[in-house]
Parts: structure tokens; C-alpha cells; sequence
């Protein structure tokens, strides 16, 4: 019984955390400054401080995806200016962005390009 309750936490966890029914279906751009970067998995994230909404945790794709759009270890840093495009989450509290594509200066990172709504 234990073991059934434990598999059911752990498949809903991952359920919540994978795909995108958590996030919008429109898209929008965030603008701030990277404080932290995450490479790591399941997913490289971003802590990205905003002018007038605080910080965000912007996800990127998984590390192997990410990694193919050339967004690596060292591309960026803390304090870098960035454009995060992507679907934010559907609890209006959370401050938390699904990224398909990162502006960095003038490269452009396309995590999912499939799923860019703009160019």
C-alpha cells in the first residue's frame, strides 16, 4: 500500500512539473536580468529579476534540448540582460515562464522552435 501511495506522489509530482498544461497557451516576453542559472536537471532554469514584477523562475527546455538550441554552460551570467518568450503559468501568484526562446544581447537561443509563436 505504501509503495502504491509513493508511486502515485512521485508519477503526479512529475505529471505537474513535465509538459506544458500548467503554463498559458499565449505567450509573452519577459525582460530582466539573470540572477541565478541552473544547468542541471530535469530542466535548466533561470532566476530572472524583472523591473516591476520581482524575480521569475524562467524553465528551459531539457539539458540535452537546451544544450542543441547552443544555450550552454558559460554562454551567459549573472547580470546579463535577457528576453525570455514563453508560456507563463496559469496560477496568476506563481512567477514562473516556460521559455521557447532566450535573447541574449543579440543571440537568440531557440529552446522549442516549433512552438515560437512570433520572430
Amino acid at each position: 500500500m505504501a509503495a502504491a501511495i509513493l508511486s502515485a506522489s512521485l508519477a503526479t509530482g512529475a505529471a505537474a512539473h513535465h509538459g506544458w498544461s500548467w503554463a498559458e497557451a499565449d505567450q509573452i516576453e519577459l525582460r530582466g536580468t539573470i540572477e541565478k542559472i541552473a544547468m542541471g536537471g530535469p530542466h535548466p532554469t533561470l532566476d530572472v529579476a524583472t523591473a516591476d514584477d520581482g524575480v521569475w523562475l524562467v524553465e528551459l527546455g531539457n539539458p540535452r534540448q537546451t544544450e542543441r538550441s547552443g544555450f550552454v554552460e558559460g554562454v551567459a551570467k549573472p547580470g546579463d540582460k535577457v528576453v525570455a518568450l514563453g508560456n507563463r503559468s496559469q496560477d496568476p501568484k506563481e512567477k514562473r515562464l516556460k521559455a521557447v526562446r532566450l535573447t541574449i544581447g543579440e543571440k537568440r537561443y531557440d529552446i522549442y522552435p516549433d512552438r515560437i509563436r512570433t520572430n
